[in-house]
């Protein structure tokens, strides 16, 4: 073999060591980011973070519906879907650190995630109660989740030094009209009323900046009013596909069961009159169920009947009102 075969094949050999040990280093930088423990958040202003944008359906690009509202270092939730651990981890923030969840209502799409968060959080040594507020029927929830859970709250307890107080929930429900001031900011609460069980839409307030967070499809009337003028709306835009265009693929449907489902959230199709409607400045989408697959056909039908700013946000991306 001569020289010249020598050095090209040594060069080879530098280049593949190279490439290696390039890819060896991404992939432990993206493992990093993925176990390795988060700094405590803090925000310069008050800022939306659309943790998980999911809805109740499955779907491993968008974790169910987790909403966090920040300012300073005080971060809170508005409803805890599935996933909501990793959903927090997705928004750079511990688990630990968000100490109250605000439920819009309890269908099992905003509470599926309570336990995770409980026992995730105090794995990480929160040192305080997690706080619950919600409608009507809130109490009775979490008393049933701590009792399915309390076995092994108690054997982890007992195997691991962990702060007591981290594994309470104290629970406060609330109706309409109640209001908050925590840390400079005031919430609000506001009833959306025809559905099947109690429902909160969320309001905050600081300055002259308002973010609204609602996850109910009924109660279109009380959330135009509740909403009105507000920075931010954050609220579902739900497709659910005509009977037709579903048997047109050959696939069998229930009718009653996809009028139902309908019944049940905000269309893709409506959310832009409601917006309008309640006079919003930017509309956030949420709770997405596909189809539509890309955000711009999301953008282009609520454009129909909107003409405010439009976010169709991923997983941990924060919007300043």
């Amino acid at each position: 073999m001569n020289t010249r075969l020598v050095l090209i094949f040594g060069m080879i050999a530098v280049l593949m060591i190279a490439w290696i040990a390039a890819f060896v280093m991404w992939r432990a930088a993206a493992l990093g980011e993925q176990i390795a423990p988060l700094e405590r958040r803090t925000y310069e202003s008050l800022t939306l973070v659309a943790a998980g944008t999911g809805s109740d359906r499955e779907n491993p690009a968008r974790l169910g519906p987790v909403t966090a509202v920040a300012w300073d270092d005080t971060v809170i939730l508005v409803d805890a879907g599935r996933g909501v651990a990793e959903a927090l981890r997705r928004a750079r923030i511990p688990a630990a650190q968000p100490l109250r969840v605000l439920l819009t209502n309890l269908l099992p799409e905003n509470t599926v995630g309570l336990d995770d968060l409980l026992a995730t959080g105090w794995l990480q040594d929160r040192d305080r109660p997690l706080s619950v507020t919600g409608p009507v029927g809130t109490g009775e929830l979490v008393s049933h989740l701590l009792a399915a859970q309390r076995s092994g709250l108690d054997a982890l307890g007992r195997a691991l030094p962990l702060p007591p107080e981290g594994r309470r929930i104290d629970v406060v429900e609330v109706g309409d009209g109640y209001v908050e001031e925590i840390d400079g900011v005031t919430l609000r609460a506001g009833a959306l009323r025809g559905g099947p069980l109690p429902a909160l839409a969320w309001r905050f307030e600081r300055g002259r900046r308002s973010i609204v967070v609602s996850g109910t499809g009924w109660g279109t009337d009380d959330l135009i009013e509740f909403a009105g003028g507000a920075d931010l709306l954050v609220h579902e835009a739900v497709y659910v596909p005509p009977t037709e265009a579903i048997e047109d693929a050959g696939v069998m449907v229930d009718p009653e069961r996809l009028d139902a489902d309908r019944a049940l959230h905000t269309s893709i199709e409506t959310i832009g009159d409601l917006a309008t409607r309640a006079g919003v400045n930017a509309l956030v989408l949420t709770r997405l169920r596909p189809p539509p697959f890309f955000d711009a056909q999301f953008r282009s039908i609520v454009a129909e009947t909107y003409n405010g700013e439009i976010h169709v946000p991923a997983d941990g991306d924060e919007i300043v009102p």
